[in-house]
């Protein structure tokens, strides 16, 4: 990594999580120049499929945290 880009990376890693994430976003479309229009459409089928079973509560969320745990305890104990 040059000097520039870390120095822009310590001040992007300054930034509120809101903006962060919209920095991040915008870095990415700025690389993934090639959407396959199939695979978009895909995607946003299974975003809308995923954000309707959040809303009739046929899917609940598990707090990362409690996620992290269970990862780490499968690595420690090598489940």
């Amino acid at each position: 990594m040059t000097q520039e880009a870390a120095e822009l990376l310590k001040k992007a890693l300054a930034l509120p999580v809101e903006e962060r994430a919209a920095l991040a976003g915008s870095l990415l479309d700025s690389i993934d120049t090639s959407a396959d229009e199939s695979a978009e459409a895909a995607w946003d089928q299974e975003i809308a499929h995923r954000i309707e079973e959040l809303d009739s509560g046929k899917a609940k969320t598990v707090p990362w945290e409690e996620v992290r745990r269970g990862i780490s305890a499968r690595l420690t104990h090598g489940r």
